[in-house]
């Protein structure tokens, strides 16, 4: 679902009858996503899960440092979020509301719906926003878990 999303906010420009094969999406994952999109997906959580509930406390930290260094060494356009959870994890707290938040330093930090659970033309009412704000620029993702993710856009 996610890379349909992706797809028709603009994200990305492939049939969507290839995202359907799985072949053919790993070929476009590993010749045409970062090199083409500006596209990645990082993991805070190295290891698949259902949901958010298998991660052990604590599980994510190594990853959100991992995260962090990320986002400071290359410096992205901006951070999309999707998901409270992931959010919420990588900044400790429970407090958030969808759309705009504070920044981390220079990049634009945005929080975005789960893609799995409600509307998809809310998904990518969002995801196109994070587009036009990068001015199209390059965009990376990072995941949280099975269940979190969030996108940065790059330089």
């Amino acid at each position: 679902m996610f890379w349909y999303l992706l797809n028709r906010s603009g994200l990305l420009e492939e049939a969507e009858s290839d995202l359907k094969d799985d072949r053919l999406l790993k070929r476009i994952y590993d010749t045409k996503f970062l090199p083409k999109y500006g596209l990645n997906f990082l993991n805070l959580v190295d290891r698949p899960t259902v949901d958010v509930t298998q991660l052990k406390h604590g599980e994510e930290q190594a990853g959100i440092r991992r995260a962090r260094k990320i986002i400071l060494a290359y410096k992205p356009r901006v951070v999309c979020f999707i998901g409270k959870i992931a959010f919420n994890k990588f900044y400790g707290s429970k407090k958030c509301e969808w759309g705009w938040q504070a920044g981390i330093n220079d990049s634009r930090v945005y929080l975005m719906h789960f893609p799995i659970r409600g509307p998809a033309e809310v998904r990518v009412k969002e995801l196109r926003e994070v587009k036009e704000a990068s001015d199209d620029q390059k965009l990376s993702h990072v995941r949280a878990s099975g269940a979190s993710e969030f996108l940065t856009a790059r330089h």
